[in-house]
């Protein structure tokens, strides 16, 4: 019989067993089964087909809806239709560690040029202990730049060494959102009318972003059990960031965008928007794990009884890519940042687990459709790229001649080629679609570059294999090893 300990650590080890075991059984089958494995790869590069199809389809039908909501006035929407919204306050968190003033002004700025009615709105700066100079520098500027922006700004410094906790965004939101829960009861306020906004301390909101925000939450039919998401762009610092951050920095960005058009699987990510009553049932962000964002999701999905849902926000919030100042180093930073991505694979132990105890509460379907979001998505990051580009051209070099000699072996290079072409959609349709989502040209850029933004797309293969199928493998092999990986502090400068 295991013991709660080994079960949950079996739980830890499955979804890197099923990488490995397909990593070697693709190897094994290029030298033993060369047939079987290009069988294999045909039939999963018509998968990946499908897949990019879906994701055009989706990617095309969200850049819509984008496109039109950015057109809206949404304060004047909200003031003319929604009579219960003079109720509502937003409680604004941005986590603070070391970030220069220049990268916290251009923040707060934005949220002060969105906020519809400054009595409404309260900043919450959550600082570390770690870094308590620079947190007091920065809340003094704050309350002396944007004091006449808000109704309060309020500062939380969280402690160093708490017990039970490991250093990070998730446990100084944690702290954060314990200490508000003192200030919200001591001023009276019902926390289904507090919507608590998550940013980043680098994110940019939209100028409409919290009336938006607001039209929505009003407009919901349940919305203390919804999170609200908006579209992750990171191009504070775009044209000044390698081709390399650029590409999976845009990656990123329509992933989002197809993610909110199908709604099924759509996750938390990054800076959102949710119920501050949401937040006290679900028990506060976790403040042992490192996927802090999309966790708080699954805590009110369990929460809940599975009864949570994300509505999409077709609106940006602009955030920095990992840019430094060498070339090598913001590969370095952004190979880190994409593997504390992949960790959320931490999420798989967890659903199984907490599915478990929560026997028939919640419906089985439910229980595995995101085990399966979640499981097949580390498992696609982590293999696909290599599955295509590698594994899948491996039977053709090692055959021998008895195989080279059949009708399978002479067509399938024609198939695959075929099958890839039509991958190259996404590709295409990536490529047009990341121009208009560029920022306004610095004026210490050439025009010409805007040629190198198209041309960086050959960069891709690359980019998906190194900097982000191989980090993905990294974080499912820790995990599977229980060699648990800290919270990575995202390195962001710009010039």
């Amino acid at each position: 019989m295991l013991s709660d300990y080994q079960r949950y650590r079996l739980y830890e080890i499955l979804p890197g067993a099923s990488v490995w075991l397909t990593l070697v059984l693709s190897f094994s089958l290029a030298f033993f089964r060369p047939l079987w494995m290009i069988y294999f790869i045909i039939v999963f590069d018509i998968y990946w087909v499908l897949k990019v199809i879906n994701f055009a389809f989706y990617l095309i039908l969200s850049w819509s809806r984008f496109r039109t909501t950015r057109q809206i006035n949404w304060k004047e929407k909200l003031s003319s239709e929604v009579n219960n919204f003079s109720d509502k306050r937003h409680v604004v968190f941005l986590t603070l560690y070391n970030e220069t003033w220049d990268v916290v002004k251009s923040a707060i700025e934005s949220v002060c040029e969105s906020a519809y009615d400054k009595d409404k709105f309260v900043i919450v700066i959550a600082g570390e202990e770690r870094q308590k100079e620079n947190y007091e520098l920065i809340l003094q500027n704050i309350k002396q730049t944007f004091g006449h922006c808000f109704g309060d700004i309020v500062g939380v410094m969280h402690p160093t060494n708490l017990l039970d906790e490991i250093p990070g965004k998730g446990s100084n939101l944690n702290y954060a959102e314990r200490e508000m829960k003192k200030y919200i009861d001591n001023k009276g306020w019902n926390y289904d009318n507090v919507i608590a906004t998550i940013f980043d301390i680098d994110t940019i909101c939209h100028p409409q972003y919290f009336s938006y925000l607001t039209y929505l939450y009003c407009t919901h039919p349940n919305p203390t059990h919804s999170s609200f998401q908006p579209i992750a762009l990171y191009n504070n610092n775009m044209w000044d960031s390698p081709a390399m951050l650029r590409i999976m920095a845009f990656g990123t960005t329509f992933w989002t965008l197809t993610s909110l058009a199908r709604q099924d699987a759509l996750v938390t990510f990054s800076s959102h928007s949710m119920s501050f009553r949401a937040i006290v049932d679900a028990g506060y962000h976790d403040k042992k794990i490192v996927s802090e964002d999309s966790r708080i999701f699954y805590q009110c999905l369990i929460a809940y009884n599975g009864k949570y849902e994300v509505t999409p926000m077709y609106i940006p919030v602009s955030m920095d890519t990992v840019r430094d100042d060498s070339w090598w180093q913001s590969l370095k930073n952004l190979y880190k940042q994409q593997r504390r991505w992949a960790w959320g694979v931490e999420h798989i132990p967890y659903l199984l687990w907490q599915f478990k105890k929560k026997g028939n509460l919640i419906p089985w379907w439910k229980k595995f459709k995101w085990i399966f979001v979640e499981w097949e998505g580390k498992w696609s990051w982590a293999l696909v790229a290599i599955i295509i580009t590698l594994l899948g051209r491996l039977p053709m070099w090692v055959a021998p001649e008895s195989v080279r000699q059949s009708a399978l072996f002479f067509n399938a290079p024609h198939i695959l080629e075929t099958l890839m072409m039509l991958s190259m959609i996404g590709l295409f349709l990536s490529a047009i679609l990341s121009i208009p989502l560029l920022p306004r040209r610095p004026e210490s850029h050439p025009r010409h570059k805007y040629i190198f933004m198209i041309l960086q797309w050959a960069l891709l293969p690359v980019s998906m294999i190194f900097i982000s199928a191989i980090p993905a493998i990294d974080a499912v092999t820790h995990l599977m090893l229980g060699k648990y990986l800290g919270f990575n502090v995202s390195i962001k400068k710009r010039k």
